[in-house]
């Protein structure tokens, strides 16, 4: 009966928000001391969960049940609309928003209309071009949270989490899920506006772009204004002359990529157009 009890008191934590167990390395707290000791593992590198495949290692063991689906090539989460699957839940979840429809958040500046409240507000930063999440390193301020997170890792340089399909790393567990998107090709990310999908929210959100016809990067040189920052990284060159785009075969240089692997055509004799 004590054992229950105490079970109990634990489990109260949850509800209460209280997190009583503090990491002695980073400060990090948790509610329950079995969160605590799993969170060590990041610091102790300790990788106790091995694949029975191919002997991968890892130190949770929810990372390597994710990491079996590669294996099994199993999407256990299943769309109960349009009985389309999915490997992780988070797509899923993501996925779900294409049959809501629900638009119920509108800008008053723009007219534009979200499905959620938080995409909502995220959105008017767009509009007031407020940047109030700030690095307390180098004073870099961001308009998202999320943002001022991902610049953190610039500082710190750690990328504790593996692919475990070709190896890549990341600093943080979101970036490490999005990117096994283009393995699966799963494109979770919908446009809201005309449905068009994305593998990675960041594609969304550039796309968005297309729909509200904002160009915020303007070109210090002619004053031309972009939408996103590669087209006028892109456009600069046209002012500084350079082309680093290089053919192998003749040593002809080009602004663009695009127009680079146009010109090997030359050289395989391949005509795309037939």
């Amino acid at each position: 009966m004590e054992v229950k009890k105490s079970s109990l008191n634990q489990h109260y934590l949850v509800h209460s928000k209280e997190k009583p167990y503090v990491c002695e390395v980073c400060n990090k707290s948790f509610s329950l001391k079995g969160g605590l000791n799993r969170h060590y593992l990041v610091h102790t590198k300790e990788k106790p969960h091995v694949c029975e495949v191919c002997n991968m290692s890892f130190s949770l063991k929810g990372d390597l049940n994710r990491h079996y689906l590669v294996h099994t090539k199993e999407k256990p989460h299943e769309c109960e609309v349009c009985n389309k699957s999915f490997s992780l839940k988070t797509g899923f979840n993501q996925h779900y928003l294409v049959h809501s429809k629900e638009k119920s958040y509108l800008c008053e500046v723009c007219n534009m209309s979200f499905s959620h409240k938080g995409n909502l507000n995220r959105h008017y930063l767009v509009h007031t071009k407020e940047k109030p999440h700030v690095c307390e390193v180098c004073n870099k301020s961001f308009s998202r949270k999320m943002r001022l997170k991902h610049h953190y890792l610039v500082h710190t340089k750690e990328k504790p989490y593996v692919c475990d399909v070709c190896k890549k790393s990341f600093s943080l567990k979101g970036d490490l899920n999005r990117h096994y998107l283009v393995h699966t090709k799963e494109k979770p990310h919908v446009c809201e506006v005309c449905n068009k999908s994305f593998s990675l929210k960041t594609g969304l959100n550039q796309h968005y772009l297309v729909h509200t016809k904002e160009k915020s990067y303007v070109c210090e040189v002619c004053n031309k204004s972009f939408s996103q920052k590669s087209n006028l990284n892109r456009h600069y060159l046209v002012h500084t002359k350079e082309k680093p785009f290089v053919c192998e075969v003749s040593n002809k240089s080009f602004f663009q990529k695009t127009t680079l692997n146009n010109h090997y055509l030359v050289h395989t004799k391949e005509n795309p157009h037939v």
